[in-house]
């Protein structure tokens, strides 16, 4: 794992000169084809770790600050689940998952802002701005002891836990990266249905532990039109109508 992303690093490097990054994305190619055994069961903490040299840690069912802080947590996603399954609920007027999913960041950030001893807010990218979009969503500061928790809410349907569609992904880049402490990251899985009239119903939330959790890597290249369209690539074109 480890050769792997200092294979990439270099082939993205922007002081590496064009043979290095040729020769690196020779070496790299090779890696990506490989999925079975080297890009699959990557430990979640490794990958944190490697891009942004911080630690995940992992939540003590034996210390009594952090089952305060989950206390703490769980209090504030009761009220939620409960403003949620309102009929004025925000949720009511939002038409796909990730809009609800958006709802419930908000208020899941209002909830812990008011909490005593918490301080929530939007994470800070490396680059020191707000930013909204990647993991994690949210920053969790227990004033008591200086501890951090990441959280990142999830809506998942109602029997879909065992599904192998992909949920969760996290980009690597330095300037938008959100982790820059050393922290325990929750997942906060909100199981919903629906009710008789079709109406989405929150049923539960979870908390889970990613200190533990495992990933793969997807090996996607891309491109945009004004890499494809330059004018210099163009060999043939039919009259304009």
């Amino acid at each position: 794992m480890r050769r792997l992303l200092s294979v990439f690093c270099l082939a993205l490097a922007a002081t590496a000169s064009a043979d290095e990054k040729t020769d690196a994305v020779k070496t790299l190619i090779p890696w990506l084809l490989d999925e079975k055994d080297t890009l699959r069961e990557i430990r979640f903490a490794d990958v944190i770790a490697a891009t942004s040299g911080k630690k995940v840690i992992a939540i003590d069912p034996k210390n009594q600050d952090d089952q305060r802080v989950l206390a703490e947590l769980g209090t504030a996603l009761d009220a939620v689940l409960a403003a949620m399954n309102a009929p004025d609920s925000p949720t009511r007027a939002a038409r796909r998952v990730n809009e609800m999913s958006a709802k419930f960041e908000d208020a899941i950030l209002a909830q812990l802002k008011a909490a005593p001893g918490l301080e929530c807010s939007i994470p800070p990218t490396a680059a020191g701005l707000r930013q909204r979009s990647g993991y994690p969503d949210l920053r969790v500061l227990d004033k008591a002891t200086g501890r951090v928790f990441y959280l990142d809410p999830k809506l998942f349907a109602r029997g879909s836990k065992t599904s192998a569609l992909r949920t969760f992904y996290f980009e690597p880049k330095r300037a938008t990266n959100k982790v820059n402490d050393d922290a325990r990251h929750l997942i906060i899985g909100i199981e919903h249905d629906h009710d008789a009239d079709g109406v989405v119903q929150f049923q539960r939330w979870e908390l889970l532990d990613l200190a533990n959790f495992r990933v793969k890597l997807k090996a996607e290249f891309e491109g945009s039109n004004a890499d494809m369209y330059r004018p210099e690539a163009v060999v043939g074109a039919g009259p304009k109508r």
